[in-house]
């Protein structure tokens, strides 16, 4: 039998869901986004969970959604899907009970924003971080980055698609913390341990104002401008020669296509990145 996509490790403190697609770096497919969806949703109505742990098997976190997937070949076909990956974004972002990323490795683009929809991340300091998508034609699918690290610098990470290491990452706030990878997991659990003192009508309340700022400050109205605007932009020319190489010559050449453009090191990472 198969080994399960999503795998679920109750711990003292709640439960730690790990990301088991490791050969293909945790690139995020429909089934893999369903699954963790649903964990998400039962971990929030277990009462003996009090903090959450979202983490990735093998050499990454999670290199972002699985562009090897059919996709979609209009505007209105990208919307629906984006939809739903968005929806699952949020689930983590809502969720009544706090939740950490453990990140490690790759964190690139819709894996990247699970971490980002997290309360908190815990980087190790040789993570890679970032928002390629542009460098292909696609673009954020929830975003999530402004109202984290401000304009300026989510301009600078979006627009170039540059990967940045967990020690930057952490110099512009976009991590919690960075530790040595050997110290990752003794460092998240010791937080999550800590996160679990507090009474959870407590923290359920608190985590709650912190959305509403954000929903405040236009965060919803963002996202979904976002998913209409992403829905034109996966239809760009560049989207569609991206695809095209996909289907024809496989997504290792797609991704070595894209990368011959930039002269960087992204094809490693090639599960995902959307």
């Amino acid at each position: 039998m198969a080994d399960p996509i999503l795998l679920s490790e109750p711990t003292p403190w709640g439960v730690r869901l790990t990301l088991n697609r490791p050969a293909k770096l945790n690139a995020i497919s429909a089934e893999l986004r369903d699954a963790l969806t649903i964990a998400i949703a039962d971990a929030v109505a277990d009462d003996a969970v009090r903090v959450i742990v979202l983490a990735g098997a093998g050499r990454a976190f999670c290199s972002g959604y699985d562009l090897a997937e059919a996709q979609p070949d209009t505007a209105w076909g990208w919307r629906g899907v984006l939809g739903e990956d968005v929806a699952a974004t949020l689930a983590i972002w809502r969720s009544a009970k706090p939740v950490i990323a453990q990140v490690h490795g790759y964190a690139l683009a819709g894996g990247l924003e699970l971490a980002m929809a997290c309360d908190l991340i815990v980087a190790a300091a040789d993570a890679q971080l970032g928002e390629p998508e542009i460098r292909f034609g696609s673009a954020p699918v929830t975003l999530l980055m402004p109202y984290l690290i401000g304009q300026k610098k989510t301009r600078e990470l979006l627009m170039t698609g540059d990967l940045i290491d967990g020690t930057e990452a952490h110099r512009i706030g976009l991590v919690n913390r960075v530790v040595p990878v050997e110290r990752l997991v003794e460092e998240v659990d010791a937080l999550a341990d800590r996160l679990a003192r507090v009474p959870p009508d407590v923290m359920a309340p608190t985590k709650l104002m912190l959305n509403w700022a954000m929903e405040a400050a236009g965060f919803m109205e963002a996202v979904e401008a976002g998913l209409d605007l992403q829905s034109m932009v996966n239809m760009s020319e560049t989207q569609r020669e991206f695809d095209t190489v996909v289907r024809r010559d496989g997504l290792k050449a797609a991704l070595a296509w894209r990368d011959a453009r930039y002269d960087e090191r992204l094809a490693e990472s090639g599960g995902g990145e959307s």
